[in-house]
């Protein structure tokens, strides 16, 4: 019987750590060392894969053999790509331009397997719809949330869902930062289906 691939995850970001656990395979996280800055007159929806496919890569020249999830999110407001803000000034920048509106977050999925030659990468646009906040209520989410690490500071796994109206979405966890339908997909087309690796699994004898 052939062993499945070693699996990687190009991230440090603990958010998508967590999401990939949930697939039961094992992984390593690794840190991707990838130049993030966009092109000139790059759209979020064009940058968001490029990158996600250049964090992927970027792992999968030093372990050929794996296969290599690279993933990245930008916030779409009005075509310019709004990302993580690093600080609250920053933060309070980008709920403000948001408040009230319809922004699109781009969250792009790559996979890599070099030994095969298989490289894909996909991106999942999530519309969400933001109330119309007020300073008060900007300014108690970031001091009690610190999203300082989250693409337009919304982390709607927790507080940040009062910040919003409505989610549209075919891949519940997009918004998280890792499409788990799609990173399902790419990996059975990589060869490793994790549904076959949880039944393998299952059958081993208990401890």
């Amino acid at each position: 019987m052939s062993r499945d691939p070693p699996l990687i995850l190009a991230s440090t970001s603990r958010y998508r750590r967590e999401l990939l656990e949930r697939l039961r395979i094992p992984f390593q996280a690794l840190p991707p060392g990838t130049d993030e800055t966009p092109l000139p007159g790059e759209t979020p929806a064009t940058l968001a894969p490029r990158l996600a496919l250049a964090k992927a890569r970027a792992l999968a020249s030093r372990f050929p053999d794996a296969v290599v999830i690279g993933a990245d999110q930008v916030a779409d407001v009005d075509g310019v790509a709004i990302g993580k803000p690093g600080s609250h000034a920053r933060a309070v920048e980008q709920l403000r331009a948001m408040s009230g509106r319809t922004i699109v977050f781009q969250t792009a999925l790559a996979v890599v397997r070099a030994s095969t030659g298989f490289a894909e990468a996909r991106c999942v646009p999530v519309p969400v719809r933001f109330r119309t906040l007020t300073d008060a209520e900007i300014e108690f989410y970031l001091r009690t949330e610190q999203p300082y690490d989250c693409a337009g500071s919304a982390k709607c796994e927790t507080l940040g869902i009062a910040l919003l109206e409505a989610i549209e979405s075919d891949d519940p966890t997009a918004l998280v930062g890792l499409p788990l339908i799609q990173t399902c997909a790419l990996l059975r087309a990589a060869g490793l289906d994790p549904l076959r690796a949880r039944a393998l699994a299952s059958t081993e004898p208990p401890q």
